[in-house]
């Protein structure tokens, strides 16, 4: 089998959070637009935590997604320049840079979850969805455009 096509990947410092509601949301875009063999995906942290956190958990289980077996990752500079995308979720402190000028690196300013209420992760769940449908349109035309 061939290599994928892309590779993105979804970083924050501890790897807990948005980062990990980014890859299940990625991995379910990649599944139902049957990019399985043309996309991968990477998550991780600089700082990874030791499991993700439980609002996290919470609040994608109550839209379908089990991240209670998930582990946050470290994440190296050369996993980040092997990528096409790298989605930082807003972490300023995120030391890892790539300087691959190739790679599209997009910070996504979005809120940390650790600490707020379900109903304000829920709408950072949301913005991540919507996020991520963006991304794949762009990553499936890239894809197709390659075909």
């Amino acid at each position: 089998m061939n290599s994928p096509a892309v590779r993105v990947a979804f970083t924050c410092v501890q790897n807990a959070g948005r980062s990990q509601m980014a890859t299940a949301f990625a991995e379910q875009e990649r599944r139902d637009r049957g990019l399985d063999d043309e996309v991968e995906i990477l998550t991780g942290g600089t700082h990874p935590a030791d499991h993700v956190h439980d609002i996290a958990v919470e609040v994608m289980e109550g839209d379908g997604f089990d991240l209670s077996d998930r582990t946050p990752r470290e994440i190296t500079t050369a996993e980040l320049n092997s990528c096409d995308y790298v989605a930082t979720m807003g972490c300023s402190t995120l030391d890892l840079e790539t300087d691959d000028p190739t790679v599209d690196v997009r910070d996504w300013a979005l809120d940390d979850p650790d600490g707020k209420d379900l109903d304000e992760v829920r709408e950072i769940r949301e913005e991540i969805r919507q996020r991520i449908r963006d991304l794949f349109d762009e990553v499936e035309q890239e894809v197709n455009e390659d075909v």
